[in-house]
């Protein structure tokens, strides 16, 4: 605890735990509020409560008949904020079950964050299994389970940290209250779990841009670029290429949009069904009016930078053994699945060789050695080499081109995912995290940390939601804009879509479609009725904006 801080007790029985903290930060600013649920009288019946209320005195205060599920209503609490909220072994008291502490857990998280600073912490001690956690040994049936974390949700907590209750450290604290008696909890392998508030979720927005293409002026979607983890990635690979051969990054800016024409001249390998397709609208922007031209007769690719090859060649003037590369944002339109990245950070390397010198084994051969302690293996295939690693799969290729008018020499050109491959060596539970703006994720990146240092999750144990949705559709149907109004609707919280069902009517032109969606989210507070608000959120959408009728 730094200092000039202040600490709520609440649900505290004989006061033994909030006496033995004012003994430990004495020798600080910090102040401590410990609060009961009985009135004075009845408080003071418990044994040692009359000392121990004198020891809090002399330095804090003790507040009686506080229900720590309405701390909001509490008129001696009104207008104070707290740097921790501390609640240990909560329990309704008898024989309750694990349903009503479990409510008595889901309404303390959304009282107490009406009385908890911005960047206040809530400690919650439990017995061990209470929690529903892995760090629980052995861990309980989730059904059987307090579901500490997504009871915190429904207040917009996420499990920051977890560790063991030190009971050494407070001699003189005496656990009461067990079904209502004056007998303690067992708090051998106690866990205490520190809850923080999650950042808000936010709804996708459009930023528009001009950009010009073939003297054409188009809008395209601009992701805005952040200190990212990827660029750390980036520097490891340039620094180990850099020992066999010289590396030159281009600094020209690319242009996110390409023609056809230019698609099909400088890009290889690109399935046309991943690229996102606009046709160009001849449109007064100050009317209503569209003037559009036939749109069968104008198409082009739109909002992505492809994984594709060095669109200028650095026009055909590249030297021998030294390598050019670029990197930046590329788009993908690809359903929705665990490793599959609508958006990416791609890094390009391109070269010319001498076709004796077999440099694309080369290069090859020098990824694998600097990737091979995260998992990352070479897979030779048709067309070239595949660098695949578990579970995320491909994150990158490697695969030659013939050089015009040079028989002797060929292009090499590979491929990085930097995205998945900041996921690997860096050990992070979610590529969604890369793209987080919490503070607390990029601040463990600030000193620049070498590949192979492990992230520390600041949303431990996140629990996944799985909802069913099931509509008729007409006698057309694009299940990539399905997708992507998934994504749109439940703010990029769905990992897995799976198709469970279909049925095309014998009489009518329609088609039944049932799909099976799992919410789930490493970097903000996700609990049920969250989840429920956004699947309720994609009928809406599914209704209006691809005309289905919700079943």
């Amino acid at each position: 605890m730094s200092p000039s801080r202040a600490v709520l007790m609440v649900g505290e029985g004989n006061f033994s735990f909030s006496a033995s903290a004012c003994q430990l930060y004495s020798e600080s600013e910090t102040t401590v509020t410990a609060t009961c649920l009985q009135h004075q009288e009845e408080a003071l019946r418990h044994e040692g409560a009359a000392d121990n209320i004198q020891t809090i005195k002399d330095s804090g205060t003790v507040l009686f008949e506080v229900d720590c599920t309405k701390l909001g209503e509490c008129a001696s609490l009104q207008g104070h904020l707290f740097d921790r909220v501390v609640f240990n072994f909560p329990h309704c008291g008898r024989k309750s079950g694990v349903k009503k502490n479990r409510e008595l857990l889901r309404n303390f998280f959304l009282s107490c964050v009406q009385v908890l600073a911005e960047s206040g912490e809530v400690h919650v001690s439990l017995c061990n299994g209470q929690g529903g956690t892995p760090a629980d040994q052995p861990k309980r049936e989730w059904h059987n389970s307090w579901q500490a974390v997504a009871m915190a949700a429904e207040a917009d907590l996420i499990l920051s940290a977890i560790h063991p209750f030190e009971s050494d450290k407070h001699q003189s604290y005496k656990c009461t209250g067990y079904r209502s008696q004056d007998k303690g909890f067992h708090v051998e392998k106690a866990l205490v779990h520190m809850f923080t508030r999650s950042i808000p979720y936010t709804p996708a927005h459009l930023l528009k841009v001009e950009e010009v293409v073939e003297g054409e002026k188009v809008q395209r979607f601009l992701y805005s670029d952040s200190v990212h983890p990827v660029k750390l990635v980036q520097d490891f690979l340039l620094e180990g290429l850099a020992k066999k051969w010289p590396v030159s990054m281009m600094t020209e800016t690319i242009p996110f949009l390409l023609t056809a024409k230019q698609l099909q001249t400088h890009c290889c390998g690109i399935d046309g069904a991943q690229c996102y397709w606009i046709h160009l609208l001849q449109k007064d922007l100050t009317s209503d009016t569209d003037t559009s031209a036939d749109k069968e007769n104008d198409p082009r690719p739109t909002e992505t930078l492809l994984p594709t090859c060095l669109a200028s060649n650095k026009g055909g003037n590249e030297k021998d053994d030294l390598l050019y590369g670029i990197s930046g944002v590329v788009f993908r339109n690809v359903p929705i699945g665990l490793w599959a990245m609508p958006a990416f950070h791609e890094l390009l390397i391109q070269g010319v060789f001498p076709s004796e010198s077999e440099p694309g084994k080369l290069l090859g051969e020098k990824l694998e050695t600097l990737l091979a302690p995260f998992g990352v293996s070479i897979v030779t295939e048709q067309g070239g080499l595949r660098l695949k690693a578990q579970p995320v799969g491909l994150v990158g290729k490697v695969f030659a081109s013939d050089v015009s008018d040079n028989n002797n020499h060929v292009r090499i050109t590979a491929s990085l995912n930097l995205d998945l491959l900041a996921v690997l060596l860096f050990s992070l539970p979610d590529w969604r995290l890369l793209w987080s703006h919490d503070p607390r994720f990029l601040k463990q990146f600030s000193s620049h940390p070498s590949p192979g240092t492990p992230f520390h999750p600041f949303c431990l144990y996140p629990e996944p939601f799985t909802f069913d949705i099931s509509f008729w559709t007409g006698p057309t149907w694009e299940e990539k804009n399905f997708h992507a109004v998934v994504r749109e609707a439940s703010c990029g919280t769905v990992e897995q879509v799976k198709l469970i069902d279909r049925f095309s009517h014998p009489d009518l032109s329609q088609t039944s479609y049932c799909y099976r969606l799992i919410y789930h989210s490493h970097t903000h507070a996700l609990s049920h009725t969250r989840a429920l608000q956004f699947h309720k959120h994609l009928e809406t959408l599914l209704s209006s904006r691809l005309q289905v009728t919700i079943r």
